[in-house]
């Protein structure tokens, strides 16, 4: 509204801002919960040593089936995302994250050199790695660039609000160049510790090596179950998974709230608790489906 030449109408992209948040937290706080059931269920031992990758499987579905405690986690997922926020970005949002994404980041460095360990990192390795011409002819070079965009769209889509709502709250003594660059890094570099993990452990414990959800859940407790002191470990993963993935809530909270407050001319309190309200609605169709 600010920048815009008068009489154009580039302020309408807020609204789709708003949108894309919103429709990003209707999914985005039930996985958040799956998270923390997985803490939970690391803690009191539902994986244990010698559990085979079947059963480690079977606890996933069993979880997808309970849409009772589905809708329990993520709406504590829900209301502790907008307290935080309650509180303000310095109080709330930077301070819960500063710490959360360092102890994530260590963990994940020895997830990743404890993988490279594992008999089967050099084919995992392999297949992470080493271009193969067989798999262009299979998918064709078409699929293969827009799984790829499909990725970066996924990693940054936040761009869509985030960038914009917290480009605004840097100061002056930063350059927008340095974060970006910052940013690529640290995705760039996250993104592939997670295949140094993942990749090694599918051809390790004979896992398909397929997308979704059981790229984290599925092969990640099989993992733990082969470590030593591996319900230590998948507590502490999932625990800082649940950070990881709560910061992300509140940072599009954050976005749905500064919005509103903008567009809705409301305080930040009341801007919490009707955004908490919508979305507590909103994930609903999630959870059930």
């Amino acid at each position: 509204k600010a920048l815009e030449p008068k009489g154009s109408k580039w302020h309408i992209h807020g609204w789709f801002c708003l949108l894309g948040c919103v429709m990003l937290m209707m999914y985005y706080t039930t996985v958040t919960g799956w998270m923390v059931s997985y803490f939970g269920k690391f803690l009191i031992g539902t994986f244990h040593a010698g559990m085979d990758t079947a059963s480690a499987s079977g606890v996933f579905g069993s979880m997808l089936s309970q849409p009772g405690r589905m809708a329990f986690w993520t709406e504590v997922v829900v209301i502790a995302g907008f307290l935080v926020c309650s509180f303000g970005l310095q109080n709330g949002l930077e301070r819960i994250s500063k710490g959360m994404m360092l102890a994530l980041l260590a963990l994940i460095l020895i997830l990743a050199i404890h993988s490279l360990t594992l008999p089967g990192a050099a084919e995992g390795m392999k297949f992470y790695l080493l271009p193969s011409a067989k798999s262009i002819e299979q998918y064709g070079l078409g699929t293969i660039i827009t799984g790829a965009m499909n990725q970066a769209f996924f990693t940054l889509s936040l761009g869509i609000g985030a960038l914009a709502i917290f480009g605004s709250y840097i100061g002056k003594d930063r350059a927008l160049m340095g974060e970006a660059i910052h940013v690529i890094a640290l995705d760039t570099l996250v993104a592939i510790l997670a295949g140094i993990i993942i990749f090694p452990a599918c051809f390790t414990y004979g896992l398909e090596v397929n997308a979704g959800p059981s790229l984290l859940f599925d092969t990640m407790a099989t993992v733990f179950n082969h470590m030593s002191g591996g319900r230590l470990w998948g507590s502490l993963f999932f625990l800082f998974m649940t950070f990881a993935s709560f910061t992300t809530v509140v940072a599009v909270f954050e976005n749905i709230i500064a919005s509103a407050m903008e567009l809705f001319h409301i305080e930040r309190r009341r801007a919490c608790v009707l955004g908490a309200a919508f979305i507590l609605l909103a994930s609903v169709p999630c959870v059930l489906g």
